[in-house]
């Protein structure tokens, strides 16, 4: 994100801390965003994407497997895996470009080709990876944003998908094109496919942080929808207590 981008965030949270009368301005935002048809977690569109027609045949026993995903900022989209069920780790971090790159301040200047993502672990006998791209395309983001997310905007805030494996780059491009070919959302989808070279944790004190902050107008107005339409959506996969990130597990 751009400085002045990185700013309403700051802004926002010392507006919350300092001033409770503005609150309540700030929650009906938030519920303006839900109900917004463009949002991220706009009800409608939300409702009515369907299954991957291509996926990966359900683990007999217990498999962990992977999956490296961006949509905007990490915050939200770690906290909505964090609510799904046969997620056993999400992570906030950096894909798409170098370790020596691979840190917060650098990334917002939007020339790393870095990406803020989420590493998805997930168990292979509860969820399968075109499910969890389901949730992806459905609640965590809006995939035809292109290199922006809601206010946020620059290159590391593109919508991504980072394979590991000829599987999981079969699974997202056909499912992309399922989706484009049944016009499930009114833009294309601007989503890249591309493999995952490297990812690499963000700082602690993005870990965990719509749980940790959930009064904060940046996640109030941006990210609570989501949950809540992770929630309504998928409500075979919702899990109430998130699982969390221990800090030695985010160290860069």
């Amino acid at each position: 994100m751009a400085a002045s981008e990185r700013g309403k965030r700051t802004f926002a949270t010392s507006v919350l801390t300092g001033s409770a009368l503005i609150v309540p301005g700030l929650m009906m935002l938030g519920a303006v965003w839900l109900l917004s048809p463009s949002g991220p977690g706009a009800a409608e569109p939300a409702a009515i994407i369907p299954a991957p027609t291509v996926d990966e045949v359900p683990a007999i026993d217990s498999e962990t497997e992977a999956a490296v995903l961006a949509g905007g900022c990490f915050w939200g989209v770690q906290g909505v895996f964090q609510h799904v069920k046969g997620v056993t780790s999400a992570v906030s971090g950096y894909a798409g470009g170098d370790k020596a790159t691979a840190h917060y301040q650098i990334v917002g200047s939007g020339t790393t080709g870095h990406a803020e993502s989420v590493r998805i672990e997930f168990d292979r006998h509860q969820i399968s990876y075109g499910r969890i791209l389901q949730i992806y395309f459905s609640v965590a983001h809006d995939p035809t944003q292109l290199n922006r997310q809601g206010p946020d905007t620059g290159t590391q805030y593109r919508s991504a998908i980072f394979t590991e494996g000829a599987d999981q780059a079969k699974i997202a491009k056909a499912y992309i094109a399922q989706l484009n070919q049944a016009r499930t959302f009114e833009a294309a989808i601007v989503t890249k496919v591309s493999q995952l070279d490297g990812f690499y944790p963000a700082e602690d004190y993005h870990q965990n942080y719509l749980t940790l902050h959930p009064g904060s107008p940046y996640i109030v107005i941006n990210d609570l929808p989501k949950i809540e339409s992770l929630r309504r959506v998928f409500p075979d996969l919702y899990r109430a207590d998130p699982v969390l990130v221990a800090a030695s597990a985010s160290s860069n």
